[in-house]
């Protein structure tokens, strides 16, 4: 069994863990916390060996009847490897931990991509992270399109892509980014950073994007123009996408037309946290006019990286290849609507 430790039990920490908790050929050692506050709670209600990340903060999770397992150090030490998902900066902080006890540690998109051997997705570069010491899952938008944009490339070339992004304000725990009640060019020089990320996954890939920002928690949307090689008809198309396990198709019947009920549509699902790990896209968007590809599709920036991370576990050590991990990931965390 795969010893995993995770470093951060906020949006991203606890998704990871509880994913990591599903799959059949891996362990969770513990997670660490800055404070003993109501997910620190949860934690140990699952049975998670919660660490504390910093000693002097101990007697904080002792006065709140919150027990530790021990330090931090001492989680890391015990682990294959480590999933950091600290706040942006915090995991460059920690890379020198990770190097100490010789621990392969997995970052995420908020930091930068010189901190790591490589950036990550699962579609786009897996052997790239094979043998690695420290790997950089992209953020939920280069994630999204890393997954779009390596079918499309596989099967027809892509000579140029075009990317607006309309993104979330923050998540919905994110009450420090509001209220807001306004719509921004961000940035409003081109490019936006996410061009410059997908490129950490394909380096030769044309891409532009641009990013706006807006008063909403639920998703990123994204709207897309693909100019491609050779040219396919927009069935094709739709039959390409539906083949990605990692992609749902939005069917027209459904009456989904937009993020909010796309979030009804997982909790009716029964998806933990109502998380929708897919790229979401409409099928009655894809459109193809002489050599370009059109769609929308949405992105749930709290949950899609969360399988990736699970695949760069594997990734890192060695113990399975692209196909098999991202299919033993999908099967233990129940992908596909």
């Amino acid at each position: 069994m795969i010893q995993v430790a995770v470093n951060g039990y906020g949006t991203i920490g606890k998704r990871v863990a509880d994913a990591v908790t599903a799959q059949p050929d891996m362990e969770l050692v513990g997670v660490a916390k800055t404070s003993p506050n109501h997910e620190a709670e949860t934690a140990v209600e699952n049975g998670y060996p919660l660490y504390a990340a910093i000693e002097d903060r101990l007697d904080l999770f002792a006065e709140a009847g919150i027990e530790v397992a021990g330090l931090v150090e001492e989680m890391v030490e015990g682990a294959d490897v480590v999933v950091d998902a600290t706040p942006s900066g915090i995991g460059a902080e920690n890379k020198a931990l990770y190097e100490a006890h010789d621990t392969p540690a997995l970052y995420q998109g908020g930091e930068d991509a010189d901190l790591v051997d490589t950036s990550f997705n699962a579609r786009g570069n897996y052997a790239d992270a094979e043998g690695a010491d420290h790997v950089r899952v992209v953020s939920c938008n280069t994630t999204g399109l890393s997954r779009l944009l390596a079918p499309l490339d596989e099967a027809y070339g892509v000579e140029k892509a075009r990317v607006t992004l309309v993104r979330r304000g923050g998540d919905p725990g994110q009450t420090g980014r509001g209220p807001i009640n306004d719509i921004l060019p961000n940035p409003v020089t081109l490019p936006s950073h996410h061009g410059p990320d997908v490129n950490t996954i394909f380096p030769e890939l044309n891409i532009d994007t641009l990013g706006m920002k807006v008063p909403a928690t639920l998703m990123h949307t994204h709207s897309v123009n693909v100019t491609l090689d050779e040219v396919p008809d927009a069935d094709d198309v739709r039959d390409l996408l539906a083949g990605e396990d990692r992609l749902f198709l939005i069917p027209p019947a459904y009456g989904i037309d937009g993020a909010g009920k796309l979030k009804e549509f997982a909790m009716d699902r029964g998806r933990p946290r109502a998380d929708i790990w897919e790229n979401c896209i409409w099928d009655e968007s894809i459109t193809v006019e002489d050599d370009d590809l059109y769609l929308f599709q949405a992105i749930h920036q709290e949950s899609d990286v969360v399988p990736e991370n699970v695949d760069a576990v594997r990734a890192v050590l060695g113990a399975a290849d692209r196909e098999e991990s991202m299919a033993r990931t999908d099967e233990a965390m129940g992908l596909g609507f």
